[in-house]
This record gives C-alpha cells, sequence and structure tokens, in this order.
C-alpha cells in the first residue's frame, strides 16, 4: 500500500531579526532574495556542509514519517515543538528549507482561526471559494452543502460576511467545510478548543467516520484523552525535531512522563512560554497554611500557590489566572484576580503573590497540573507559562473514603442523600 503521506528528512529554518521586505526598494529586495538563494543552494551543494545557524532558527529539523490511508495519527509536543509548522509545511502553506513532502490526495486543513476563509465573503460564498481550491465542481460543492450549513449551524447567518462571526462559529464553518468536501487527508491543529464540548464530539466523530471511510487524519491537540481515543499512532516532536513515534498511547503517556518530570521544579526562567515578555514568571510552587513549600497536595485543603513575577516595567492593570488541570488537560478549577476583584499594580523589579482556592478536594493518587498566564485589562497577553508545576494528590482521614477511581471524576464534593415520597 503506498502512503497517503510521506515527510522524508523535513525541516524549516527561518531567519531571526531579518528586515522585513516591505521596508526594502524593489531593487533591494530583488538582490537580497536572489543571494539567499544563491547561497542556500550553494551549502545544499557542498558535501557535508550546513547552512549558517549563526542567525536563524529550526522551528522543524530532520522529521521523517509515514502515514496510510485510513489511518490516524497524532502529533504531540509542547507549545514551540514545531507541530505547527510542520502541519503548514505538509499543508503547502510554507516551504521546507530541506527534505520533501510527498501526498497522495487533496488536503482539507484547519489550522488556525482566521485562515482559509476570506473576510469579506459570506459564509455561502466561502463554502463554494473553498471547495473550488480544493479542485471540486460546483455540482460537488452544492450536494454537500446542506450537510455543511447542518453541522456548523449558522443557517440564519450563512449570508453574513464572516469577519463578523465569532471564534465559535468561523471554526464551526470552517470544519464542517474541511470534514465534508472529502479531502484525502484531513489536517487539524488545536483550533477545536476553540468549540464547547458538544461541537468538539461532533468534530470527533465526523473524524472518525473520515477514518472509516479509508480518509487520512492528522491530528494535534493538547488533550490526551482525545489522542488515543481517536488515534491509531502518534510522533511527538521536541524542539523541532521528532523524537518518538508509536502507539497513540504509548506515545502519549510517555509525552505526560517527560511532562511529569520536567515540571517538578519550581524555577519557571527556562520554561517554554508566550507573550510580549514585559513581564515573566520566574518561580511558582505550593505552599502550606503556613507557607511552607509542600511537593505534594493533600486533597481537602486550600490550593495555596505562591508564584514570583520579575517586570521590566511599570504594569498598572494587569491580572493573573491560575488554572489547575489534570494530566490530560482537563480544566479543574481556575483562580483569577481580575473575577475576585484583586488589583494587580506590577512595579519594575521582582514581586509575589498568593493565590488561594479554597477546599479542593481532588480524588487521591492523581497529579495536578498549574498554567499560569499575565494579561493586562484590554487582554494583551505578557506572559504564559503551560504546564509550569506538578505535583502529586494525597488523602488523609478526611477523603479515606473517597474512590481513586477517576470514572467517577476527578474532583470529589460532599454529597447529601434522602428518602422522598415517591414523584406522582
Amino acid at each position: 500500500m503506498n502512503p497517503a503521506l510521506r515527510v522524508e528528512n523535513v525541516s524549516k529554518r527561518y531567519a531571526l531579526g531579518a528586515q522585513a521586505a516591505g521596508d526594502l526598494n524593489l531593487t533591494e529586495s530583488a538582490r537580497r532574495f536572489a543571494r539567499g538563494t544563491i547561497q542556500k543552494f550553494r551549502a545544499l551543494l557542498r558535501p557535508g556542509s550546513q547552512l549558517d545557524d549563526s542567525n536563524s532558527f529550526w522551528a522543524v529539523r530532520d522529521v521523517s514519517f509515514e502515514v496510510n490511508p485510513g489511518e490516524a495519527v497524532g502529533v504531540i509536543g509542547r507549545n514551540g515543538a514545531g507541530k505547527s509548522t510542520l502541519l503548514k509545511l505538509i499543508s503547502r502553506i510554507t516551504e521546507p528549507t530541506q527534505g520533501r513532502i510527498e501526498i497522495r490526495g487533496r488536503i482539507g486543513s484547519l489550522l488556525e482561526v482566521g485562515t482559509g476563509f476570506h473576510p469579506e465573503l459570506t459564509g455561502r460564498e466561502n463554502v463554494y471559494m473553498n471547495g473550488s481550491v480544493l479542485g471540486m465542481s460546483r455540482r460537488e460543492i452544492a450536494a454537500k452543502f446542506d450537510r455543511i450549513v447542518e453541522f456548523s449551524e449558522i443557517g440564519k447567518f450563512l449570508d453574513t460576511p464572516v469577519k463578523r462571526y465569532s471564534s465559535g462559529m468561523y471554526v464551526r464553518l470552517a470544519f464542517g467545510v474541511a470534514a465534508h468536501l472529502e479531502p484525502e487527508i484531513l489536517i487539524v491543529d488545536e483550533v477545536l478548543a476553540v468549540g464547547d464540548a458538544n461541537f468538539q464530539k461532533r468534530c470527533l466523530d465526523r473524524m472518525m467516520e473520515l477514518v472509516r471511510g479509508g480518509r487520512t487524519v492528522l491530528f494535534v491537540s493538547h488533550n490526551m484523552q482525545q489522542i488515543p481515543n481517536l488515534c491509531q499512532r502518534a510522533i511527538m516532536l521536541d524542539g523541532g525535531r521528532m523524537v518518538e513515534s508509536g502507539t497513540a498511547r504509548a506515545v502519549t503517556q510517555s509525552y505526560l512522563d517527560r511532562m511529569l518530570k520536567d515540571t517538578r521544579t519550581g524555577d519557571l526562567r527556562a520554561k517554554p512560554r508566550s507573550g510580549d515578555g514585559r513581564a515573566k514568571f520566574v518561580r511558582a510552587g505550593l505552599v502550606d497554611a503556613d507557607g511552607r513549600p509542600v511537593s505534594v497536595f493533600t486533597s481537602g485543603d486550600d490550593l495555596v500557590l505562591h508564584m514570583d513575577l520579575e517586570s521590566s516595567v511599570d504594569l498598572p492593570d494587569a491580572n493573573i489566572l491560575v488554572a489547575v488541570q489534570n494530566l490530560y488537560g482537563t480544566r479543574l478549577v481556575t483562580g483569577w484576580t481580575d473575577e475576585s476583584h484583586f488589583p494587580v499594580h506590577l512595579r519594575k523589579g521582582r514581586q509575589g503573590f498568593e493565590c488561594r482556592i479554597k477546599n479542593v478536594t481532588i480524588r487521591p493518587t492523581n497529579s495536578i497540573l498549574i498554567s499560569l498566564r499575565l494579561a493586562l485589562a484590554n487582554t494583551t497577553l505578557i506572559d504564559a507559562v503551560d504546564n509550569a508545576i506538578a505535583c502529586d494528590v494525597v488523602g488523609d482521614a478526611r477523603t479515606q473514603h473517597l474512590y481513586a477511581n477517576t470514572d467517577l471524576g476527578i474532583l470529589a464534593f460532599d454529597t447529601e442523600w434522602k428518602s422522598v415520597p415517591p414523584a406522582e
């Protein structure tokens, strides 16, 4: 069987600090392009030579794998691991610096909210435009049109320009188009996180239908429960390189083990992060009621997180969010300064904050991850560290009656039962 997708020694290199083409005149732009192309070819033709890495960043490096028809493969990795760049290379949005990609069949991709649709066109017009790009006739698109509209649930907004759609509406229509115009290969990035739980389930069900019908799916998700449920295989990226390949369950477990190992320390300075960097979380850790550091969380206690931030400027109107989740990415509870009406005024330099979430009862033997986010009131992201720290959950006399079985849920609450007369 010929693979639907073959990726051979693919790398993508970006220049750091390059001057934007728009800042150059036409002659200088052409000169730089020609010079860069000649240098690249010379480097590739010289035996044993490599491209100059002194002022560049390799987003993807020497990645090779194959995907067969009727197979779903998950792509796993931390933020910045190269997942989105790899999918853009396969989707032909950008070209690889080295290596080659062989594709058999047409591709439908859903990578980012905002790509693939023309904002000035209506939902209806964008459906037909996308089908045409995939090489379909107007009759073929019309035959699938009603199913796309039904799936996306935007019927009354169908003739509204998509620039007026909410992110949820946009993603519903984009996925409906990508999954119902029947491409041989469907590529889906983390955008499904925009939708609600019902929409996510319908998307997963649709992808399973495509796989059963012999289509190929390449799927990126930070939800580690979705990967083994949908995919037979998975690959793991780290620093742009493929570090593991195997069954979806085995690779997912390996990723979780790595993540736990890397998040046991409270030093956040070298952690992968996003944001404009004007202020950064530099340390975080759980403490007990007396402020002493603890390495485990005792179920039923207050969950108290101490965090230090370092700011290069004064930020008088900020907010901090603390998100507690399980290893599979399911959010359990959130502490947010904005919701608690606690003003955050950052001064230049280093300062500490403490978040206390009261009476958190998590079933013992679980592990939890805590992510941190700093933003301005206008939603400008300053710093975000996913999975900043991890700790195990233990029990005591208060929780010894609880089962550890997560099928009963992660959080546990006191419940009351009583006998009542039957309803008439």
